[in-house]
């Protein structure tokens, strides 16, 4: 039961982001928390705060602002204080330019008694750094900008 309560919470949060509501995501942090994008990119890098991490959702939304997300597949172990949910999905944009690009992933999500500790995201890094490289030829600096980051070192250059 509790994990299919952890899926449909999921569910929800994704919902939101593809209405491009982060603050219920945001909501869902643990007091400590990490939020990590794979890649050296404008939307890479480690926050562990959410003013920086509100500042990362802000530019995802900047720079790919119909960005939608379809849930292939959700899968949720371990007990409530200890519980590790990976979803793999496939995700579509049009970027500030009107391309529209097609890319999958998957997002690991460590939770304890309901928050989210850790939240890792592991995009197709090829297609998206081809996206923003696209976007910042068109004139969209903030695709080509240093990540936004508190939390630098991971992953390392």
């Amino acid at each position: 039961m509790y994990h299919a309560i952890v899926r449909r919470k999921i569910e929800t949060l994704f919902e939101a982001i593809n209405r491009g509501d982060a603050e219920p995501v945001l909501r869902g942090f643990a007091p400590r928390f990490e939020h990590v994008m794979l890649g050296h990119h404008a939307l890479g890098g480690r926050r562990r705060s959410l003013e920086a991490t509100r500042a990362w959702y802000g530019r995802l939304y900047r720079l790919l602002p119909d960005i939608a997300f379809a849930i292939h597949r959700i899968d949720v172990s371990g007990p409530p204080w200890a519980t590790l949910a990976t979803v793999e999905w496939a995700e579509t944009n049009s970027g500030t330019d009107g391309v529209r690009t097609h890319a999958t992933g998957v997002h690991v999500a460590q939770i304890a008694w309901g928050r989210m500790e850790r939240l890792l995201i592991l995009p197709d890094t090829v297609m998206l750094k081809a996206t923003l490289n696209r976007l910042a030829a068109a004139g969209v600096a903030e695709a080509a900008a240093p990540a936004i980051e508190d939390a630098p070192g991971w992953p390392a250059p």
